[in-house]
């Protein structure tokens, strides 16, 4: 074993061989598109970019779960398949802690959906009663699609469904959004062509013109947003300040973020709300309520995992159960996953191949059993 891996990992490795995952590895230097495009605002300020000799936008790999899809897809393995890793990732962070270890289980191509994210919540937990024996732990878990389902029921334009969805995860953005819904803010000064361009919703237009500014003024798209990103939020923030939601509808979407009960009666609460709301959440329900008793059928402790409905993780690829696990009363997570089934697609795949994974924080691992011990 590498003496510079923590001492969790040989409690993690034999998890893994348990788990009949394969370890793989990915490189350390990784295209950088992927991740700017898919990751999420929050992941995107925190990666250390470069370039190669041919000028492709690179960087040091921020995490493990695009990498391995990546991976997946270019060895045209057949799935489903489980694959499993242990290495360090690098971020930029508050307490210079730049370079740290991540472990972690992708579970890529089961197609019993409910079956795969009951076990990769089973994984990760199992992973850290082996790392902190006898360390009272605590789940929370929420759901992108159920959240999504209930802004299309409420009747949203598709503009303020992507608002909401991509602020989802984000409590600071989440309540920035829901407040300029209740209140639409007044529209905001363009220069032409600009403002003709957004007010005529010509994406391609708007698109090229916001390239030739970031030309002229020296800013590389690989260094945030692309203009194609930029040309449909103007659009988009366009459409939604003409939007005003009804104070039921309003009502309804404030008491569903509310929710927030131990995962066995999450099913029943969440049936409650679309009875007294007058909504129907069709497949989303379903899927859940089909996850919930798979997740029972795993053992962990009633009081251990709850669902908070306002709960998501702040990465753009996650699209449906999103799940954090924290020792109790503290609020730091040691170990964060949920479900991705657009990735490998976004990705490059050329058939839809839907994925789960966790990953392990092993440096607050390594803290805790350092002030155990």
């Amino acid at each position: 074993m590498n003496s510079r891996y923590p001492s969790s990992a040989p409690d993690i490795l034999k998890l893994f061989a348990a788990k009949e995952a394969d370890r793989v590895d990915v490189a350390v230097l990784q295209p950088a598109d992927p991740f700017l495009d898919m990751a999420g605002e929050d992941l995107r300020r925190r990666i250390f970019l470069t370039e190669s000799e041919t000028g492709e936008s690179l960087c040091l790999r921020p995490e493990f779960t695009i990498p391995v899809c990546i991976d997946h897809i270019r060895s045209q393995s057949g799935t489903p398949r489980r694959y499993c890793y242990l290495g360090e990732v690098f971020r930029q962070r508050r307490d210079d802690s730049n370079e740290f270890f991540q472990a972690g289980i992708e579970d890529l191509g089961d197609t019993d959906t409910a079956r795969a994210d009951a076990r990769s919540i089973a994984d990760a937990h199992a992973m850290l009663e082996l790392a902190l024996p006898g360390t009272a732990l605590s789940v929370v878990m929420g759901d992108h699609s159920v959240f999504e389902a209930v802004l299309a029921a409420l009747g949203l334009p598709r503009g303020w469904r992507l608002r909401l969805a991509r602020a989802f995860g984000s409590a600071e953005m989440l309540a920035s959004a829901l407040a300029d819904l209740a209140t639409p803010p007044r529209n905001g000064a363009l220069a032409e062509p600009a403002a003709s361009l957004v007010a005529d919703g010509d994406f391609e237009g708007l698109s090229a013109h916001v390239a030739r500014g970031m030309e002229e003024a020296g800013l590389s798209p690989s260094a945030g947003r692309t203009p194609g990103d930029i040309a449909r939020r103007l659009i988009e923030k366009a459409e939604l300040r003409s939007v005003r939601l009804s104070n039921e509808a309003f009502d309804a979407l404030k008491a569903f973020l509310a929710i927030n009960v131990p995962i066995s009666e999450a099913t029943d609460a969440l049936r409650g709300f679309a009875a007294d709301a007058s909504l129907s959440l069709g497949a989303a329900l379903d899927k859940f309520t089909a996850r919930a008793a798979a997740l029972e059928s795993h053992g962990l402790p009633a009081d251990v995992v709850r669902y908070d409905a306002a709960f998501g993780r702040p990465l753009d690829y996650y699209t449906g159960m999103a799940f954090e696990i924290a020792v109790r009363d503290d609020g730091r997570p040691l170990v964060g996953g949920g479900r991705y089934d657009r990735l490998l697609t976004l990705l490059g795949a050329k058939e839809a191949i839907p994925g789960v994974g966790f990953s392990v924080w092993l440096d607050r691992i390594e803290y805790l059993r350092k002030g155990s011990q």
